[in-house]
């Protein structure tokens, strides 16, 4: 595998990307009435597109819009009309500007739907998201009908996305979402074909990516993102995550992105104090890495036939090199690129070393970045204000405004909350 960032990657269905940095995916809030595409969200992906990633992946596009990640998530569901489609294909031709590669990721948000959108969200069981205040109601178990319609509406998205121009799609199974919960024995307590032995509890998402790759054919992306462990003990686990990476090798999927961690241990946050912590033995060199699930990947990659993608904490080119060394085909980075859409170009060209860290400010507990106390509940919520930061930005870039490279981040909190709730009634 070539440590070189610019150099360029041919994926097993034959599309190339131009090189090895990959915008990652990251919840936009950027939809226009009725959960469509609009002018706001093609502006943002081509400013992503034009600072130089290789490949971009968008946010949570929902194939059901009764179960969404957030309020303003873009929602393929079915049929489009005549603007809708319009919409999406001015969105993926944005997202494709310069070459880039554009991959939709879909999405089904299970019980972490929050209430604003579904006073009953649905899941493999009726196990509630231990989070206090309310963001989450209590969730009903799927019908074994639900669950053949959520496969065939997986399809029905990928077919529409790639008619509307995008490059392929990545079926997200992780960090606590629909399919993610199947997998979670702590979520998925069914008795049936859908539940109980990981092969069953897997059934969902391999029939999922199955019924994808048929829908969008041979010569599109299939892509997937798979936790490498929930970090809950009795939960999904590295083993278990091996064993599914196994069963993807006969799925003809182009590539695997490696995360980790729900809405319960944010650990794809990159709190301070949450982060991941590989169960063996890790060199040195790994340790030092501010790449959060990179020991997961380096062992996922001696198991998979397909190319890895590796996502979370990446700021300097060492690192990324170091990825790459080690068999890594695509890194992602996310969170600068809310504040500098021009950094990948600028660290291919060899202008810069690093991206820069942002998100100052304080919210609750001590610490620049959080509470160093082990409440996972003050952890949660110190992660979704950190977040928040992203959020405006990724706002103002959709509006064509300066992004900030500070910002408090309880305000912030706040004002994200409070636009949620109106896009909740208004979209």
């Amino acid at each position: 595998m070539s440590s070189d960032l610019g150099s360029e990657l041919t994926l097993p269905c034959g599309v190339k990307i131009p090189n090895r940095l990959a915008k990652a995916a990251m919840t936009e809030g950027l939809a226009e009435h009725k959960g469509r595409a609009g002018a706001r969200i093609a502006r943002a992906y081509r400013a992503w597109a034009e600072g130089g990633v290789g490949m971009s992946l968008t946010g949570n596009i929902m194939i059901d819009r009764r179960y969404r990640e957030r309020p303003a998530n873009v929602v393929v569901d079915g049929p489009q009309d005549a603007d809708a489609m319009a919409g999406l294909k001015a969105y993926a031709d944005a997202a494709k500007t310069g070459g880039t590669v554009a991959i939709a990721q879909i999405s089904h948000a299970g019980r972490q739907t929050p209430a604003s959108i579904a006073p009953e969200p649905v899941g493999p069981s009726a196990v509630a998201v231990k989070l206090p205040g309310g963001l989450f109601a209590e969730p009903r178990a799927l019908t074994v009908e639900e669950i053949q319609d959520v496969i065939s509406r997986f399809a029905v998205t990928a077919k529409t996305l790639c008619d509307a121009g995008f490059d392929g799609v990545q079926v997200h199974a992780a960090h606590g979402y629909l399919i993610s919960e199947f997998l979670n024995p702590l979520v998925n307590q069914r008795d049936d074909e859908w539940g109980g032995s990981l092969e069953n509890r897997a059934r969902v998402f391999i029939e999922a990516v199955r019924a994808v790759r048929d829908a969008v054919g041979p010569n599109k992306v299939v892509s997937v993102k798979l936790n490498s462990s929930d970090f809950q003990k009795g939960g999904f686990s590295f083993d278990d995550c091996l064993k599914v990476v196994s069963l993807l090798d006969a799925e003809n999927v182009d590539l695997l992105e490696i995360s980790g961690g729900n809405y319960e241990q944010p650990r794809m946050m990159g709190l301070e104090g949450t982060e991941p912590v590989f169960e063996g033995e890790v060199r040195e060199s790994t340790k030092a890495r501010e790449a959060y699930f990179m020991a997961y990947a380096e062992e996922v990659i001696k198991a998979a036939k397909t190319p890895v993608m590796v996502t979370g904490g990446f700021r300097t080119r060492a690192a990324m090199e170091e990825a790459l060394e080690a068999g890594v085909a695509m890194v992602g980075v996310g969170r600068p690129l809310c504040v500098d859409v021009e950094a990948p170009k600028r660290l291919i060209s060899g202008e810069i070393d690093r991206f820069e860290a942002y998100e100052k400010g304080l919210v609750l507990g001590s610490g620049r970045w959080g509470p160093t106390s082990d409440n996972e509940v003050i952890k949660a919520a110190n992660g979704f204000a950190s977040m928040a930061f992203f959020y405006r930005n990724i706002l103002r870039l959709g509006d064509g405004k300066p992004t900030k490279e500070t910002m408090w981040l309880l305000p912030a909190l706040i004002a994200h909350q409070l636009e949620e709730l109106r896009d909740a009634k208004s979209i």
